[in-house]
């Protein structure tokens, strides 16, 4: 059995019962989000994500697939709104960093892949002396798991419909490719490649039965709500301005 753990997470573990967990305090970031100009949304994710960051699409296979993401930065491996170990006050705490270190995994059995996904645990925060049991001794979730297992699930299913929705706009023709360019108040330039925005133009050419769609599907209000924060971008010049002073 080959378990594939996703993006920022090193070596995971199917959770067990018996296991004694290491559970993060409310508001921290992970390490590895520490240093991550971008992270994941999901579909449920753009309104309150769009109060605070820019969203943007982006894609790792050349334009076949393409996923949504909150811009923590406007270069590799800085993240804006990390403030030491944990976010700063009143920032939304996406969803893919308050599930650590617990995640819902792929699994392959003989190079297949399997329907259901498996959730686990970060190995290295397995703890027997410190860590919170997640189950009594009954083998019943305790109250705080069973929060956590609920947005592991919906979250899962959420990450579905955001896969939907940009599959659908992708076929509907409606992403375009931009750029940032910015002149840093401190001096010098800084560009942002590799994102994809909707083309507000284009929805107008779209078919009756295509617009009917996207609004039945919830998809035209996260189309503006993700077109609403580009306008982040100019926070995001403030932030780092800030830290450079």
């Amino acid at each position: 059995m080959q378990i594939n753990p996703p993006f920022g997470y090193t070596e995971i573990v199917p959770l067990l019962k018996t296991h004694r967990v290491r559970l993060p305090r409310a508001g921290a970031i992970p390490e590895f989000a520490r240093a991550l100009n971008a992270i994941p949304i999901s579909y449920s994710e753009f309104a309150p994500a769009a109060r605070v960051y820019p969203l943007v699409f982006t894609s790792n296979d050349g334009g076949k697939a393409f996923a949504p993401v909150a811009v923590l930065g406007m270069s590799t491996g800085e993240n804006l709104y990390a403030q030491g170990d944990a976010w700063v006050p009143g920032a939304y705490v996406p969803a893919y960093a308050r599930r650590h270190p617990f995640c819902m995994a792929k699994v392959n059995l003989d190079t297949v892949e399997q329907q259901n996904r498996l959730i686990c645990v970060e190995k290295s925060h397995l703890d027997d002396a410190q860590g919170d049991a997640l189950f009594d001794d009954k083998g019943e979730p305790v109250s705080r798991w069973k929060d956590l297992q609920r947005l592991l699930t919906e979250y899962e299913a959420d990450l579905e419909r955001g896969r939907e929705m940009c599959a659908i706009l992708a076929d509907y023709g409606l992403y375009e490719p931009f750029s940032l360019q910015a002149n840093l108040a401190q001096g010098g330039q800084i560009q942002l490649t590799g994102m994809h925005r909707v083309d507000e133009k284009k929805i107008e050419h779209l078919n009756a039965s295509q617009f009917k769609n996207l609004a039945k599907k919830g998809i035209l209000g996260r189309i503006y709500a993700h077109l609403l924060s580009l306008e982040n971008f100019s926070r995001l010049l403030e932030r780092r301005a800030a830290r450079a002073a």
